[in-house]
């Protein structure tokens, strides 16, 4: 009986330990496929007919075809980014094999029922996560709009050039680029257009740019001064930001310790040899100290999160 359990406390620590190493390669190994596409894509993203980038792509280039030609380097790297893109999306999953590991070392199903329980929770928050980044990201590009129209002004050409060019080169209208650049081209109502592509998450700014357009259409005013006064006031929004969440990055701390405290106190009880995972997942008291702990642990995560937000907004 006893050998029988250290037997499968043995295997448990073991599958713990090679699920943490697999992981580290995993890590290791998509940084490195990552950067190495991102430098062989970024020269070979040509046009089809003529270009060599295509064609060394998909491994078809000279001698034999597909993964094993002279090519087929290529196709690897694009494999490991999009099977990365693939995981990204999918990395509530994580939970688990984190779960099923505590369930083997603890020798108890509910590790695994909380696992599960968990993959939605933190599907959401990282969700959330990838739609704040994403809205980040489109106010920058908005920035840069504004920045590039300006300096096409300048540089001579005429206002519906400048936009086409700069959301182009930009790509911050996103979804409405061809209506924006559709009445620009061919003289539609331009600010409209502009406050419609605004709607979208993060593309505040699109508003400003319509109305310095609106007001240099009506009253003759230099567009190029108004969207030059509206890049400085994007740009002191986001400095504003993130100065703001330097100086909350200690509370964020401090919520990720408190998190991390009950981790921590299993991990000392267990290397005291007090054998903590029995004793909350084999006993009625342990199950009872769980539960209440558990819901006190989730209150108090949510409400320093609660306070923290709090100063975000403001």
């Amino acid at each position: 009986m006893t050998d029988g359990l250290l037997s499968a406390r043995g295997a448990a620590q073991g599958t713990a330990a090679l699920c943490a190493v697999l992981a580290l390669w995993w890590a290791v190994e998509r940084r490195r496929w990552a950067g190495r596409a991102r430098a062989l894509l970024a020269g070979g993203r040509q046009g089809v007919s003529g270009a060599p980038g295509l064609p060394g792509l998909l491994g078809l280039s000279g001698g034999r075809g597909g993964l094993d030609g002279p090519g087929g380097g290529w196709v690897w790297p694009l494999v490991a980014e999009r099977g990365w893109a693939a995981l990204r999306g999918r990395r509530a999953w994580l939970c688990l094999p984190v779960a099923g590991a505590l369930a083997l070392v603890g020798e108890s199903p509910l590790p695994l029922v909380a696992g599960v329980l968990a993959m939605p929770l933190v599907g959401r928050r990282l969700r959330a996560a990838g739609r704040r980044k994403e809205r980040e990201a489109r106010s920058e590009r908005v920035t840069a709009l504004c920045g590039a129209v300006v300096g096409e002004l300048r540089a001579g050409w005429q206002p519906a050039q400048a936009l086409a060019f700069a959301a182009r080169e930009t790509g911050a209208l996103g979804t409405a680029e061809a209506p924006v650049l559709a009445a620009a081209r061919f003289g539609g109502d331009v600010p409209e257009a502009l406050r419609r592509a605004a709607r979208q998450d993060g593309a505040d700014g699109l508003a400003g740019m319509a109305a310095c357009w609106q007001v240099a259409v009506d009253g003759g005013a230099g567009l190029a001064s108004g969207l030059d006064r509206l890049e400085a006031a994007l740009r002191d929004h986001r400095e504003q930001r993130d100065r703001l969440r330097a100086e909350l990055a200690g509370a964020w701390a401090t919520v990720a310790v408190l998190a991390l405290l009950p981790a921590a106190g299993l991990a000392l009880g267990a290397a005291l040899g007090a054998e903590p995972l029995r004793v909350l997942l084999h006993t009625q008291a342990g199950l009872g100290c769980l539960a209440v702990g558990g819901a006190l642990e989730a209150t108090g995560l949510w409400w320093a999160a609660r306070i923290v937000r709090g100063g975000e907004r403001a």
